[in-house]
């Protein structure tokens, strides 16, 4: 018998048949997302899943779908699988790095410059048909930019990509925090000078956030952090909801405290605190970082790649290119069959 598969959310029909061609595929017909009892149910007897950043994977799906051994993620972040609920049940997890990195980054600078100049706030006074005059020397002035100085929390590919585009295009000096400093070479690549964190708040004119999400950085950004930064300082999240306190932020951005924010991920997305949708100083956009179609068309087929392989097919049998939990590599590479799964 051949495997049976799911892919949580519609993609590019020619990604689905590289994958049909390996297994019998089932694909949620639409982007709207599945309940939770909607994805335990449509998962049950599949022995792999394409998920996504709404699929929670835990130990209690896991034991309800005890036959799935291998879930690929569309996606660099992860923290919506229980790695190691996964790994103590010999399930491979993947994810797609390296492929959205530069895709990303371009998000993240267009974000940081529309928040500094004050794009959409000013877009959306000329669609309301307030622009009656011309001449006003202030009239939606906002930061510079090229020359400012930049910060970058998380130095990781993306947040390198970021740097490399703030001192190389905008002669901006800019300086980064991390968990573990880059080596010198990495530094010199970015145009980027190490500081503490408080140093990082205290003199970033844009803060771009770029750091996974796990429990130590939840709220990594809170209201004591934002005291910290300049009131005419601007924030930037590209990175996972939950690095920010979203609610923190609505009450610097009202009181003056930072003057604006630029934000493509929320905490609950895609709910979004709704103190954040009535502020003008505040850039919102729809988790659109990787969203080029020829990046998300990367991510879905890696993330296929991945799938392939961990069935024991394609041209990499049994070696899927990015796990996460590599330790059960081996195990999950033979699952499917010996429990009769493969033909």
């Amino acid at each position: 018998m051949r495997p049976s598969v799911l892919i949580t959310r519609a993609t590019f029909p020619d990604v689905v048949e590289r994958l049909r061609a390996h297994a019998d595929v089932t694909v949620n017909p639409d982007d709207a997302l599945l309940s939770r009892a909607e994805l335990i149910e449509r998962l049950r007897g599949k022995v792999g899943m394409v998920a996504h950043g709404s699929d929670r994977v835990d130990a209690e799906l896991l034991d309800a779908c005890p036959q799935l051994r291998f879930v690929c993620s569309v996606g660099v972040g992860y923290n919506h699988i229980d790695v190691a609920a996964c790994t103590a049940r010999g399930v491979l997890a993947t994810n797609t790095p390296g492929v959205l990195t530069e895709t990303t980054a371009d998000l993240g600078f267009a974000l940081l410059m529309a928040t500094a100049r004050r794009v959409t706030e000013s877009e959306r006074f000329v669609r309301r048909g307030e622009w009656t005059k011309t001449g006003i020397h202030d009239q939606f002035a906002g930061a510079e930019v090229h020359g400012a100085t930049l910060g970058i929390l998380g130095m990781g590919a993306i947040g390198r990509a970021v740097a490399r585009r703030g001192a190389r295009g905008f002669d901006m000096p800019v300086i980064y925090h991390n968990r573990s400093r880059l080596d010198a070479a990495l530094e010199a690549e970015s145009g980027a000078r190490y500081v503490g964190k408080d140093e990082l708040l205290a003199q970033a004119d844009h803060l771009v956030l770029v750091l996974p999400y796990a429990a130590s950085s939840h709220h990594a950004i809170g209201a004591a952090e934002l005291a910290r930064m300049k009131p005419t300082a601007t924030l930037v999240n590209i990175a996972r909801g939950g690095i920010v306190d979203d609610a923190a932020l609505a009450d610097a951005l009202r009181a003056g405290t930072i003057a604006a924010a630029g934000l493509d991920v929320f905490e609950g997305e895609p709910r979004v605190t709704p103190a954040l949708l009535d502020l003008p100083n505040v850039v919102l956009t729809a988790h659109i970082g990787s969203a080029s179609i020829r990046t998300r068309r990367a991510m879905g087929t890696l993330a296929v790649d991945n799938l392939i392989a961990a069935l024991g097919r394609g041209t990499t049998p049994g070696r899927p290119p990015t796990p996460i939990n590599p330790e059960v590599l081996a195990a999950s590479a033979n699952a499917p069959t010996s429990q009769g799964t493969a033909s």
